[in-house]
């Protein structure tokens, strides 16, 4: 009897701790079904078993090279906070586009994909700093290059937020980014920030 009753007790302990796990995990944002949680070789470790490959981690960020949304050689971004070891945002990097037209594209198809899966967005900008609105597709990807182009959707969920952007690298590459922040993490590292201060 006392064989039974032990082994009950462990059964019960083990699907208590289980449950929490599991409601823990569901607490997080997720990117490619994983949790954005725990360490950063952890994480990078679940992002490689997805099909990225590992370029290189330096100072609490990760960065990989894959597939992801249909978009072939997409440059993954997973950051931490370095003294926590905790993973708070992945960044994607679409590829590089060479034309207004189809860095316009990108942006729009994703914004498509997340707003059929997260709904309408919460804050939507999408307009170029320049006195007039730019003529042409030279003008447009020009003005993305210095800096006078402002695209972005944000997307607020319960369990983080997502903006996605037209961006760029100096005057050298124009290129979708896609951002995920875990609510719960960032929270953390804010008042990791604050306590520094």
């Amino acid at each position: 009897m006392k064989k039974i009753f032990t082994s009950l007790f462990c059964f019960v302990l083990t699907m208590i701790s289980f449950a929490q796990n599991n409601t823990n995990t569901n607490e997080h944002m997720k990117f490619k079904g994983v949790p954005i949680n725990g360490t950063l070789n952890g994480y990078v470790s679940k992002m490689k078993q997805s099909g990225f490959t590992l370029i290189g981690t330096e100072d609490g960020a990760a960065m990989l090279k894959g597939d992801f949304a249909a978009y072939r050689g997409c440059i993954i971004g997973v950051q931490s906070l370095k003294e926590k070891d905790l993973v708070s945002a992945i960044t994607v990097i679409f590829p590089e586009q060479e034309t207004w037209s189809s860095l316009a594209s990108n942006y729009y198809d994703l914004k498509e994909l997340l707003t059929e899966k997260y709904g309408k967005p919460s804050e939507v900008v999408e307009n170029f700093d320049t006195s007039s609105e730019p003529r042409d597709d030279g003008y447009k990807i020009y003005a993305v290059k210095m800096d006078n182009c402002k695209y972005y959707s944000t997307f607020e969920t319960e369990k983080g937020s997502i903006q996605l952007s037209i961006d760029h690298q100096s005057v050298m590459s124009c290129f979708v980014r896609l951002t995920y922040w875990d609510k719960i993490n960032s929270e953390k590292i804010r008042q990791k920030a604050i306590d520094d201060l």
